[in-house]
């Protein structure tokens, strides 16, 4: 699928082009065929096709088109929930497991940009957990604890501290986690195509499923112009399954609330003014109820966003809301103008964890990770791999079965009316 050149997401705009593919248009069989060109899926088809696996995806519009382009694009370790929280959701071995999975998840996506050479303005210098007063700094200070606690490179800081590697101003202590780091996502996302491609993998684009039948023990995949005959399935759409049609496998989608984030991005600030925010170029999120988010970007634009979506009434709201909050921030800025701006769904479950669903015979997904899509995505395609060839216990998640929430589509609508009411008024003072 071609993009206007008057797209107005930056990561389009700046990402190197991608791979050449095109749409399925004859039969084809294979061992394994993956539904969702994102992190996850891309991933996979990458691990798979090394080993020697034939592997294709199947993706409605292009590479990165669902949250992989629309990512903030911070490389995360673990999840956004405590690990303690964690391990008393879901045990102590599965718990210290993921937690141990995950951890290591932003490690193994840098050996990946390495080794592939991925030119996805990699940068690991860590990222950082911006504390909003007492409330904050206590909730930074008890992850800092539980995290030290295993072992990881985590630095709490104070306000003077925070305010000295952000350059912002307004936060109350800060959360430095070394492992982690930012990347550009669509670049990223690009890349493990062109890297799976290279391997073996079939990618094709354009390219939505329409139906699955059941045939002994092979399953028949429809879409518009061909067929795909495969003994196993990946189903790797996350908070964009509903593009999946006439088929049974959009369950897990059915279990998510959409929570709506937007970004906009700024001109490329000069020089002397870009050395002031992040140099180190750490990417940073808040404490806040209504999260936002700010980072920087190999060409000196600042971005920044927080929840809610562009539609309608949104994007004057939330631009104006951004604008007020950067000049809080960052007062030396003055005003501001935004070139890019954009928007796109995270994928949150009932208790803020991923989930792995059998969704039918040799049918399997992952979805679910709130807000930490590109280190567990990786990780949780490698594993998907590692399952399918014969290591049962490579996933660190214990099956669940699917369980729709009848309530999603009012707590989506209620995430974005409650964002767009607090930047209506948030910042004004």
């Amino acid at each position: 699928m071609a993009i206007p050149s008057d797209y107005p997401n930056l990561w389009h705009a700046s990402a190197p082009e991608a791979p050449r593919t095109a749409p399925l248009d004859c039969p084809i069989s294979v061992d394994t065929a993956i539904i969702g060109g994102g992190f996850t899926g891309l991933s996979a088809a990458l691990h798979l096709a090394q080993k020697g696996v034939a592997v294709a995806v199947l993706e409605a519009r292009m590479v990165g088109f669902g949250g992989s382009g629309r990512n903030v694009g911070l490389v995360n370790a673990g999840m956004w929930t405590k690990p303690d929280d964690l391990i008393a959701t879901l045990g102590e071995t599965v718990g210290n497991r993921l937690l141990d999975e995950l951890g290591g998840g932003p490690a193994l996506v840098y050996e990946l940009v390495e080794k592939h050479d991925i030119p996805c303005e990699a940068v690991r210098n860590g990222t950082l957990h911006m504390a909003l007063g007492k409330a904050g700094v206590a909730d930074i200070r008890a992850r800092h604890n539980q995290w030290k606690k295993r072992g990881a490179p985590v630095e709490l800081l104070d306000e003077a501290q925070a305010a000295s590697i952000s350059g912002a101003r307004g936060f109350s202590g800060a959360l430095l986690d070394k492992r982690a780091g930012t990347i550009q996502p669509l670049a990223y996302a690009r890349g493990l195509a062109r890297a799976a491609l290279d391997a073996g993998a079939r990618i094709y684009t354009d390219t939505p499923l329409m139906g699955a039948t059941r045939k002994g023990d092979l399953w028949v995949l429809t879409t518009p112009n061909g067929s795909v005959t495969a003994r196993n399935v990946i189903v790797a759409t996350n908070a964009y399954g509903g593009m999946v049609k006439n088929t049974p496998w959009r369950a897990h989608t059915d279990g998510l609330t959409l929570l709506p984030y937007f970004q906009f991005a700024t001109k490329p600030l000069s020089d002397n003014i870009a050395r002031s925010i992040l140099p180190e170029r750490q990417g940073t999120w808040d404490t806040g109820m209504v999260m936002t988010s700010f980072r920087m970007d190999q060409q000196n634009r600042l971005i920044y966003g927080s929840i809610g979506t562009l539609d309608g009434l949104g994007k004057a709201t939330h631009q104006a809301f951004a604008r007020r909050a950067v000049r809080q921030i960052f007062p030396f800025l003055g005003d501001i103008s935004f070139d890019y701006w954009w928007d796109g769904s995270i994928g949150m479950t009932d208790n803020n964890l991923p989930k792995l669903h059998h969704l039918d015979e040799n049918v399997v997904s992952i979805s679910g990770y709130n807000g930490r899509g590109i280190a567990p995505g990786t990780v949780f395609g490698r594993a998907l791999a590692q399952y399918l060839t014969g290591d049962v216990t490579a996933i660190p998640l214990a099956k669940t079965d699917p369980s729709p929430d009848t309530f999603r589509r009012i707590k989506s609508s209620f995430y974005s009316v409650g964002a767009l009411a607090k930047h209506m008024i948030d910042r004004r003072f």
